[in-house]
C-alpha cells in the first residue's frame, strides 16, 4: 500500500500539486541566512510562502509563476516558474540570498538548488501548527516577530474557537479524497486536509498510516462507512470534479457509501483547500464546518 501511495505521489508532483513523502524540519541546503529584510533578497517559489511573506511585509525579487491572484505588491516583481520546477537560471540570475520553497518538494527541488549553490530553505507547512511555526521562523529571521506573532495569534485563535464549537458534537467519520486527472488518491490525517478536518473534530476513516496519502481502494473504503465524503480537486479542478462525478455515478459501489445515500458529498474549493498549509486556512474551517455539521 505504502509502495504504491508514493508511485501515486510522483504522479502528483508531476501533475502539479504540491505533494510528496513526508519530510523533517525546514532545513537549507547551505546554513540558513540571518539576512535583515533590508539585505535580503528573497524569491518565494509558492503562493502560500508569497501570501506571507506579503503579510509579513517582506520585500521579494522573485515570485512563483501562478494563474492564482497574488499580492498586488509584488505585481511588478520578476515570475520565476512554477513552484514544481522554478526556472533555475532565472532564478540565480536574481542574485538571492533566500529562495524559499516547501518540505513537500524537496526531495524534487533540494539537489537542484545545491548544484547552484543557491540557499533555498523548504519550509514545513504539512499541518496548520508546522505552518505557524515556520511563520515564527520567518519573524525572527527577517527581523518581523511582532508580525508574524500577531499572524499566528490569529490562526491560533481560529483553531481555538473551531475546538470550543465542536466539543460536544458528535465526531463525523469523514472520507477524504484527493484528485488529479485521471485518478485519486486517499488522503490521511496527515495531510494538510486531513489536519483540517481534525481540528474541525472529525475522524479520518484512514487510521494508523505515517503518509499523508494512499492508494484509493473503494471496497475497504465502503466498510469503513464515512458520513462526510470530501472531495479535493487540484491540476485541473474543473476536470477532475467532472472525473469525480463520472466515478460516483458509473462505479456502481459509491452508491452503497452512506455519505453517498444521504447527499453529504462535498467538492472542497481548491483556492481554500490546498495540498499545503496557507493563510485561507480560518475560511477553509468555517467551509468544513458546513460541510461536516450540516444541521448546526
Amino acid at each position: 500500500m505504502k509502495r504504491l501511495a508514493w508511485l501515486w505521489m510522483l504522479v502528483l508532483v508531476l501533475a502539479g500539486c504540491s505533494t510528496g513523502a513526508q519530510a523533517g524540519p525546514s532545513t537549507a541546503t547551505n546554513d540558513t541566512s540571518m539576512n535583515t529584510a533590508s539585505s535580503a533578497r528573497i524569491v518565494a517559489t509558492t503562493v502560500a510562502i508569497t501570501e506571507i511573506t506579503a503579510a509579513l511585509d517582506l520585500p521579494l525579487v522573485g515570485k512563483p509563476t501562478s494563474t492564482k491572484t497574488l499580492p498586488p505588491q509584488y505585481k511588478d516583481i520578476p515570475d520565476v516558474g512554477n513552484p514544481m520546477s522554478p526556472d533555475m537560471e532565472k532564478v540565480l540570475s536574481l542574485q538571492p540570498t533566500d529562495v524559499l520553497s516547501v518540505t513537500t518538494l524537496q526531495y524534487d527541488l533540494e539537489p537542484k538548488f545545491k548544484d547552484l549553490n543557491m540557499n533555498a530553505e523548504f519550509l514545513d507547512f504539512e499541518s496548520l501548527e508546522k505552518m505557524e511555526n515556520e511563520i515564527l521562523n520567518m519573524g525572527t529571521q527577517f527581523d518581523r516577530t511582532t508580525k508574524a506573532k500577531e499572524i499566528t495569534d490569529t490562526l491560533k485563535a481560529k483553531v481555538a474557537e473551531v475546538k470550543k464549537t465542536v466539543a460536544d458534537k458528535p465526531s463525523p467519520k469523514v472520507l477524504i479524497l484527493l484528485g488529479v486527472p485521471g485518478s485519486y488518491l486517499v488522503a490521511t490525517e496527515h495531510s494538510y486536509i486531513g489536519d483540517l478536518v481534525k481540528i474541525a473534530g472529525g475522524t479520518n476513516v484512514v487510521q494508523g498510516e505515517s503518509v499523508e496519502y494512499l492508494a484509493s481502494n473503494t471496497e475497504y473504503l465502503q466498510k469503513s462507512n464515512p458520513d462526510i465524503i470530501l472531495r479535493a480537486a487540484h491540476g485541473m479542478p474543473e476536470e477532475v470534479v467532472k472525473m469525480f462525478d463520472e466515478d460516483f455515478k458509473t462505479n456502481d459501489i459509491w452508491k452503497h457509501f452512506n455519505a453517498v445515500k444521504t447527499g453529504q458529498v462535498y467538492d472542497l474549493p481548491e483556492p481554500l483547500f490546498g495540498t499545503t498549509a496557507s493563510l485561507s486556512a480560518p475560511q477553509a474551517l468555517d467551509e468544513l464546518l458546513q460541510m461536516m455539521y450540516p444541521s448546526s
